[in-house]
């Protein structure tokens, strides 16, 4: 993920092998993946927020769950649904996080028709994973800290520390 004006990279989108009929994607690394969902939930422990943080992958999968050590059980499925909804949302829309998606009202109708589908959670603490070519390669979901908003701020300033090693 990379926010505006911040230096970040990602993977080109699919592509298919010439007449093959073969499909590639990129996609972090399980060490990679583990090094960010780590520094996320380092960065919230240093404030004192136990969090969850997972990382899923651009088949919209969990790839990686670090769990800090007093997060609530709810954290779990929170912190995969605010990453599956960074990564499925912001790459069609273009928005960089779940609070970018909320502010442009992406959530959908009045109804709020777009929460009633699986795994979809529309709440702060999901960013977009990407490339500095802005390519996308998952999405980070953050779940335990006392706000959607402080969940996301560790989940922004871990792709930053992060994102350098997306070469």
């Amino acid at each position: 993920m990379c926010l505006v004006g911040f230096a970040c990279t990602a993977a080109p989108a699919p592509t298919r092998a010439e007449g093959a009929g073969i499909v590639t994607t990129q996609k972090l690394s399980w060490e990679l993946a583990e090094k960010l969902a780590a520094a996320a939930v380092r960065i919230c422990a240093a404030h004192g927020w136990s969090v969850t943080a997972a990382v899923v992958d651009p088949s919209g999968h969990e790839q990686v769950i670090i769990k800090g050590d007093t997060v609530p059980l709810q954290s779990l499925s929170v912190s995969y649904r605010k990453a599956y909804t960074a990564y499925a949302y912001g790459m069609t829309f273009d928005k960089d996080t779940t609070s970018a998606l909320i502010a442009a009202k992406v959530t959908g109708p009045a109804n709020g028709a777009l929460n009633t589908i699986p795994q979809v959670l529309f709440m702060p603490g999901g960013a977009l994973i990407r490339r500095a070519d802005r390519s996308v390669l998952g999405g980070l979901g953050v779940s335990g800290a006392p706000g959607g908003d402080l969940d996301e701020q560790c989940a922004v300033a871990a792709l930053k520390e992060v994102s350098p090693l997306f070469h």
